[in-house]
């Protein structure tokens, strides 16, 4: 692994870690350009890898948002065990994915998830007010099932999605929907690194150091996030994500 291949990666996980932290989506960053930069590496291998910062910058900012907000730890043990099984079933089918398929797949997932965040300009403030306990459970397993899923197979934007449906689905403020999402990101990741551990799929070389630089952006980032709020981050996460994707593009158009 050449050192500055590293070095680049690093950079990378330091802002997808920071801007994760803030507004989720630092998939969307670290993905596109972990894939850019290791073209050579089978992509269940670079995403395997990738979980490794991608749990390290969650675990660190999730610290952070604890403090703001209270958790319901009963709701959130079922909907971890759940989670943690359909992201471990998302990373076994990705095990067995043809790269020649995965890689356009990836790109137009990206592309698409990019127009989204562009039109979707506010999703911090609260969609309901009211919800049945029962309404409760049943959107928090839907987004469980589907999101962590999601999350084992290809990841960009999970906390993102995850951020959404609790906002949206079950009236969650921000910082408290951010806690949840943190917290069950944290299991999903986990769900992945555990296939990809025995499947044996991780370069550890790659997933250490920046798994420290992931980490320690979602340490700022969620302190900024707590001071100043997210929206101002909105901009910068749009062009740094426009950038990986055409990096990302070029590689699967030439090759």
């Amino acid at each position: 692994m050449e050192l500055d291949i590293l070095l680049y990666l690093g950079i990378v996980a330091f802002f997808a870690g920071f801007i994760d932290a803030v507004a989720g989506g630092g998939g969307l960053i670290q993905t596109p350009m972990g894939l850019a930069l290791l073209p050579q590496i089978p992509v269940s291998s670079v995403i395997g890898t990738l979980k490794i910062p991608a749990f390290s910058g969650t675990a660190i900012a999730v610290r952070q948002y604890m403090k703001k907000a209270k958790v319901n730890w009963m709701f959130f043990g079922l909907l971890a065990l759940i989670s943690f099984g359909s992201a471990f079933l998302g990373s076994y089918t990705l095990t067995v994915v043809n790269n020649d398929f995965m890689k356009p797949l990836l790109l137009v997932i990206l592309v698409a998830l990019w127009i989204f965040t562009y039109i979707k300009k506010d999703f911090t403030r609260k969609a309901i007010t009211e919800i049945t306990d029962r309404q409760k459970y049943v959107w928090g397993v839907t987004i469980s099932v589907v999101i962590g899923f999601y999350d084992g197979f290809i990841g960009p934007a999970t906390g993102t999605f995850f951020i959404m449906g609790f906002v949206f689905l079950l009236g969650f403020d921000f910082f408290k929907a951010s806690a949840y999402a943190k917290l069950i990101n944290l299991v999903t990741n986990f769900g992945s690194i555990c296939l990809f551990l025995l499947k044996g799929a991780i370069i550890w070389k790659v997933a250490i150091p920046m798994a420290v630089c992931n980490g320690l952006g979602g340490y700022c980032g969620a302190k900024m996030a707590i001071l100043k709020g997210q929206q101002w981050v909105r901009y910068v996460f749009l062009f740094i994500m426009f950038v990986a994707i055409c990096r990302f593009g070029y590689e699967v158009w030439y090759n």
